[in-house]
């Protein structure tokens, strides 16, 4: 009987635990972020895509993104003092694309600055928001893409290339419809870009970032580059703050879709200034 009750107990300590390391995991970054408010006197709102996995005695028990409501960031932005500035850490693969569009419409109607990190990666919807920031921050690695609608498994742009190159009567109905909702999709995603870039860029700039990112020109999964952004005329800068990385550190990625690395999790500059250091003394 005793041996029963104790069975039990560990069932249900190693059926918490795993909850208990989340709530811990998410006090430690809502510190963070707090702490980067104050340092920059700013609102941070966190908008990061993570699938992430609770255990039950080292098994998958459930996956679930780690990701906020959408309704919940736009309160956050209507709650936010006009005049108070608005920092988002940014970090999504793909998609989002309604609501990216409703945070960026969102942001864009903020009177006060609004600052986007890009610690990684911030592709399709997620560089729809980053553009309706006043100044986007990216790691010097970090990347933003394009945004040319996806119709199907299948590029619009690359859609109506196809048509225009066939220049023949014998195309199917539904081609010619795929056609249509293509041309329709692009002229959106393009009036979408340039009004919300338009509070930022003059007219002229808008127009540019507005074909380039939407015409198919890249695939929709290139990743454009720190150096390419800057070229395309978006405000952007490299100054990464430490305490998105530390953020960052506290969203691990499941370990089946993380790929199979080995480091040593320590500053290696900081390890040769420490090794000349004893040089040095040794020497003396």
């Amino acid at each position: 009987m005793e041996f029963l009750n104790l069975f039990w107990i560990f069932l249900l300590i190693a059926f918490l635990v795993p909850l208990i390391r989340q709530r811990m995991l998410e006090a430690c970054r809502l510190k963070i972020m707090h702490q980067l408010e104050e340092t920059r006197g700013s609102r941070v709102i966190a908008l990061i895509y993570r699938q992430e996995r609770l255990n039950f005695l080292g098994f998958p028990l459930t996956h679930y993104p780690e990701f906020q409501d959408p309704e919940q960031l736009l309160r956050a932005i209507q709650l936010t003092d006009p005049q108070t500035p608005i920092d988002m850490i940014l970090h999504t693969p793909c998609g989002l694309d309604l609501a990216a569009e409703q945070i960026a419409h969102a942001l864009s109607k903020h009177e006060g600055k609004v600052t986007v990190f890009i610690p990684h990666y911030a592709m399709s919807g997620g560089t729809i928001v980053a553009l309706a920031a006043d100044e986007v921050i990216m790691d010097e690695n970090a990347v933003l893409g394009p945004v040319d609608p996806q119709i199907g498994e299948c590029s619009a742009a690359s859609i109506l290339n196809m048509i225009e190159q066939k220049k023949t009567s014998k195309i199917d109905d539904e081609t010619l419809i795929l056609a249509d909702v293509s041309r329709k999709a692009i002229q959106q995603v393009k009036n979408t870009v340039r009004k919300i870039v338009s509070t930022t860029y003059t007219e002229k700039q808008a127009v540019i970032l507005a074909e380039e990112l939407t015409s198919g020109k890249w695939t929709h999964d290139y990743p454009i580059t720190v150096e390419e952004v800057q070229k395309l005329g978006i405000k952007v800068n490299t100054e990464m703050p430490h305490e998105i990385y530390q953020l960052m550190n506290l969203y691990p990625q499941s370990a089946s879709r993380r790929p199979t690395s080995l480091i040593i999790p320590t500053s290696y500059r900081f390890r040769r200034h420490s090794e000349a250091e004893a040089d040095n003394s040794k020497n003396k």
